[in-house]
């Protein structure tokens, strides 16, 4: 898993972009839709920020801003740190850890194609522990 591309990685289904002269509130409310922790703002067609859930805590509500007014241009994380598809998925979560953040565009050709997130990494091991919390109660109640 960790020295698979990280173009293996994505759901390109839940690339969620906006401009930066969208509102915080719509933004959110794609994030919600689409159940994404991240938005990447696209201007020109150029990755020019990321606007996260913890931009909308820590940037917004923290600050007693109004989502229905604020602009993603004014909160959003700006110039986001990028991978190349063709990098190992554990090179990007190496990427994050050093740079404590949990969100990380992944580029092909100059171009946004996604993102990858620590919780990529979560979802396996999850999967694999419902799994066998799952086959542990069937013995539990069968034996």
């Amino acid at each position: 898993m960790f020295s698979s591309p990280v173009k293996h990685m994505l759901d390109r289904c839940k690339l969620l972009t906006a401009g930066p002269q969208t509102t915080v509130f719509d933004a959110s409310q794609q994030m919600m839709t689409q159940s994404a922790g991240a938005v990447l703002v696209i201007q020109d067609e150029r990755l020019i920020g990321i606007f996260t859930e913890r931009d909308a805590v820590f940037r917004v509500i923290a600050q007693g801003r109004d989502a229905r007014t604020t602009v993603l241009a004014d909160v959003m994380t700006p110039s986001p740190k990028t991978i190349d598809s063709s990098h190992s998925f554990g090179y990007a979560m190496l990427l994050m850890h050093e740079n404590g953040f949990r969100h990380l565009p992944v580029m092909e050709d100059g171009k946004a194609v996604g993102i990858v997130s620590a919780r990529n990494a979560l979802d396996p091991d999850l999967e694999e522990f419902v799994s066998e919390s799952h086959r542990r109660k069937y013995l539990r109640e069968s034996g």
